[in-house]
């Protein structure tokens, strides 16, 4: 089986987070397929390569993401069925919400092929360091907006939230590009919960283009209703108390430890 499928991060900001063995692979492939929206990343990408496809082409209004989906990975694994080594770019982490390529090396496998992914610099990396957030240090929760609103989960307040894709939040039909301030607060209401509607939340968007602004938006849980987002805003949720000793556990361990001093 002569044919290989390598899907690649390039990560978030032009240029700047691209790794040498994923800019190896482009340069290496036969076919690349680009899975990035923006028309200055895609040149970017075809000045490594003269055989760059689009995959933005399976995108249409009003048609189900899952179907698109479905597309992007029939448009690879049919060139790797041919023999050629093919790479998918995609934005960057390939692995992070992102179906086409875990689907795409799943199915490869499964019949056969060589099928790897390689990593990249991804919004939650980029989240990190530009709000200056160690998960380490509270720990840190992260949910897709409308799967925190479609299962019942819960929150530790003690820790950092973070919801990806707020400005689709709600939508079950896979359709739409942005849905309504009444969904939205659908969200709000389910957060109130657990937050006061005056705690401080962040809306957050990396940097693709070097001349792109870093969006970092603090306002209130409350004004989070009127607030302008795309389909890559992120709400990030400081933690809205302090964390709880487990003294149950803590005594245990304390007589663990006497018990090896003896």
């Amino acid at each position: 089986m002569s044919g290989n499928l390598v899907c690649v991060g390039i990560g978030m900001t032009l240029g700047a987070h691209i790794c040498p063995i994923a800019k190896s692979y482009i340069q290496e492939a036969d076919v690349v397929f680009s899975g990035v929206s923006n028309g200055i990343v895609e040149l970017w990408i075809q000045e490594m390569h003269n055989d760059v496809r689009s995959l933005q082409q399976f995108y249409s209004a009003g048609k189900s993401r899952n179907i698109t989906y479905s597309e992007m990975v029939n448009a690879m694994l049919t060139e790797v069925r041919a023999g050629k080594k093919v790479v998918g770019a995609f934005y960057g982490h390939p692995g992070v919400f992102a179906y086409a390529p875990h689907r795409s090396i799943e199915l490869a496998r499964v019949e056969g092929f060589d099928a790897k992914m390689i990593p990249g610099i991804s919004a939650e990396d980029c989240l990190f360091a530009d709000l200056g957030i160690d998960p380490g240090k509270y720990g840190c929760a992260q949910f897709e907006a409308s799967q925190l609103m479609f299962y019942q989960r819960k929150i530790d307040t003690s820790a950092y939230l973070i919801l990806w894709q707020v400005g689709i939040a709600g939508d079950q039909s896979l359709e739409k590009r942005s849905t309504s301030k009444a969904y939205r607060q659908v969200l709000t209401d389910l957060l109130a919960e657990d937050y006061s509607l005056d705690h401080q939340v962040i809306l957050y968007e990396a940097a693709v283009l070097p001349i792109d602004t870093t969006r970092i938006e603090k306002l209130t849980l409350a004004e989070f209703l009127n607030a302008e987002l795309s389909q890559h805003t992120t709400m990030v949720i400081p933690p809205s108390k302090k964390m709880q000793s487990n003294d149950v556990i803590l005594k245990r361990l304390a007589e663990l430890d006497s018990a090896l001093q003896e």
